[in-house]
């Protein structure tokens, strides 16, 4: 069968009764709750400057998975232990949780254009997306059961693109409701997803090994196998120039693959057991990493190919997603029930 023809397109209406905003919109805002700030300065000696580690306790049930910076300056994040999109205000170090509604897990979170927080989330099977006025909850069913969702990312038209780990990855038109969803190939494992400078969604497959340019138009894939065979490319941002970076999991590597000449190159993180988790670069085209083997964020510098560990405050920390803003790199220890701040 054609990926064209498999190829499902659901039209989402906002009514109550159909499948926009859902019955849980209403439900009540837990009351602010003042998290506990961990301030520990590092000096990285590769560049000469300080790097300040910031950890902030969030309710120790919600198990933090993803963050996204607040076009307001707070933070959101996805509680996945508790099915909640919490916030976090940095300023006052309190956090305010919404529930996002019964069997709710969610995974990723990221903003759009008009700061409204969109969540990935696998228990409800749904792209969520909530008015951060309002608080108002409209969901957005995958056609298929189980996708396993986990990340989205914006393309330069404003359409949302998602991974689901089951084996699909897929779009939504937040103008029209229209969520389309196709089989990705070698099946399970499309795990990370972000968008080039020119606009087009690229993903990672775990399980797979590979990353992928999906065409906008069509949803075919171009797909590039990691130099490791096996090296499971867990997560993927693109730099300034376009080059993709790719953490992998298995392999213990930070590798980079530049579309313009399809070479790849891959550097070893430092330690004896290296277990790259996130991998985001910042507005200096530094990247940034999460190493569960090292209990630490890792920063690269592409200029210099070296590596600089830093420790969390937290045991097992297990950061499982990056993102930024100019001059902040934040992440959600998962194992701790903190958000981590690093500045530089």
């Amino acid at each position: 069968m054609s990926r064209r023809k498999w190829a499902v397109s659901l039209i989402l209406m906002a009514i109550l009764g159909g499948c926009g905003e859902s019955p849980e919109s209403d439900r009540a805002v837990e009351p602010s709750t003042p998290a506990t700030t961990v301030p520990t300065t590092e000096t990285a000696a590769a560049s000469g400057d300080a790097v300040e580690l910031k950890e902030f306790e969030v309710p120790s049930r919600s198990r933090p998975h993803d963050v996204a910076p607040a076009a307001d300056g707070g933070v959101w994040y996805t509680a996945q232990g508790s099915g909640e999109l919490g916030y976090l205000d940095v300023s006052t170090g309190k956090t305010e949780h919404l529930d996002l509604g019964e069997g709710s897990a969610p995974h990723g979170v990221i903003v759009a254009g008009d700061g409204a927080p969109w969540i990935t989330d696998g228990g409800l099977n749904a792209i969520v997306r909530v008015d951060p006025a309002t608080k108002q909850i409209r969901r957005f069913p995958l056609p298929e059961p189980g996708a396993n969702l986990n990340t989205a990312t914006f393309d330069k038209d404003g359409t949302l693109w998602f991974t689901g780990q089951a084996g699909v990855y897929g779009s939504v038109n937040p103008a029209t409701g229209e969520v389309r969803s196709y089989p990705a190939p070698k099946g399970r494992g499309p795990y990370g997803i972000a968008t080039a400078p020119d606009g087009t969604p690229w993903f990672s497959s775990l399980a797979g090994s590979y990353i992928a340019r999906i065409d906008r138009a069509t949803g075919k894939l171009e797909v590039f196998d990691v130099p490791t065979p096996g090296g499971g490319a867990r997560r993927v941002w693109s730099d300034s120039s376009g080059r993709l970076w790719v953490a992998e999991w298995f392999a213990g590597k930070l590798a980079r693959f530049d579309p313009a000449t399809r070479e790849w190159k891959e550097w070893a993180l430092p330690g004896s057991n290296p277990q790259p988790y996130a991998v985001f670069v910042d507005d200096r085209d530094v990247v940034w990493l999460s190493d569960f083997g090292a209990n630490a964020l890792v920063r690269f510098d592409p200029e210099t190919e070296e590596f600089r560990q830093f420790p969390h405050g937290s045991p097992n920390a297990n950061v499982r997603q990056i993102l930024g803003r100019p001059g902040e790199v934040w992440g959600a220890e998962s194992g701790a029930s903190r958000l981590v701040l690093a500045r530089s």
